[in-house]
């Protein structure tokens, strides 16, 4: 059976960002969907304060009429000075693990006279609970980003899918970061695999917030991904049979033109809603006023 991307037909922007608290004052960046019940979903994002430190909060949206039936308006996490995530929290996905669901973040910092890196945490929203998920290794050596982690049924482990900082720089000016992949059978110690996406300089060299979505002809990715060529983020695909060997290509869903989203895509999450395929994403300056949805035609 081929893997093919669905058609993308988007709907627009759903959601303004329209908020006078002081920690989420601009950008709903990082749209994430999780069904609560029927056609209900809560979609949280990460909102940025005046110094451009990332919180988390959310909307609850109802998916068949197109509309937002409330606005959180207030954190549910936000930085906390001395600790891995205390210039920021960028969301990836959301799992569950024992009962509990967890959200999986980037966590910035930034350290006088050294350069910003991340590390990758985890927050229980039961509990409230922060933990660190992921960080220095000899794999992973200067700066991690967005997961994304499923449950695989067939294999009883949990896959992750992750951003990696290769090097800040390149011959044409651009960061190298790549999308790796580990595995755990407990969602607590993971076994490092390596890159996941081939990348290529000057085509395809920054990448971010991969979304992965698997069925029963295979897995399918999207994440966002700069050429190192001056161009904004765009959207990519990647679709696979193994979850192993990956087949690259631009996704179908594109800058609009005199919108929003003219400039540039980013950060998607795709979900599925009875028998569509949903994607949530970012439209210019990273999700500077909010963040729009897209439905896909199966093909």
């Amino acid at each position: 059976m081929k893997i093919t991307e669905p058609i993308w037909n988007k709907t627009g922007m759903i959601y303004k960002v329209n908020n006078d608290h002081p920690c989420l004052l601009t950008h709903a960046s990082n749209p994430l969907a999780m069904h609560m019940n029927d056609d209900t979903y809560r979609i949280f994002y990460s909102g940025r304060d005046k110094e451009n430190k990332s919180s988390v909060s959310y909307v609850d949206y109802d998916i068949v009429r197109g509309k937002i039936i409330y606005d959180h308006k207030q954190p549910i996490i936000q930085p906390k000075d001395d600790t891995f995530y205390s210039h920021g929290i960028t969301i990836g996905n959301h799992w569950k693990h024992r009962g509990d669901h967890y959200i999986g973040f980037m966590g910035w910092q930034q350290k006088p006279n050294h350069h910003w890196r991340g590390d990758i945490g985890k927050f229980n929203l039961r509990t409230k609970e922060v933990s660190l998920l992921l960080s220095f290794s000899n794999e992973d050596k200067i700066s991690l980003s967005y997961p994304h982690i499923e449950y695989i049924e067939e294999t009883a482990e949990y896959e992750m899918w992750y951003g990696s900082t290769i090097d800040w720089t390149s011959v044409n000016g651009e960061m190298i970061h790549v999308i790796k992949h580990a595995v755990s059978k407990d969602c607590e110690n993971w076994t490092l695999n390596g890159l996941a996406i081939p990348y290529e300089i000057g085509k395809a060299q920054a990448f971010s917030k991969p979304t992965v979505y698997k069925d029963k002809k295979g897995y399918k990715m999207w994440y966002s991904y700069r050429d190192g060529a001056g161009t904004p983020y765009r959207i990519g695909y990647a679709n696979s049979k193994d979850g192993t060997n990956w087949e690259t290509k631009q996704s179908n869903l594109n800058i609009s033109v005199n919108s929003w989203d003219d400039n540039m895509v980013c950060y998607p999450y795709v979900f599925k809603h009875k028998e569509c395929l949903y994607m949530l994403y970012n439209g210019n300056s990273y999700g500077l006023n909010g963040f729009g949805i897209a439905k896909g035609e199966l093909i």
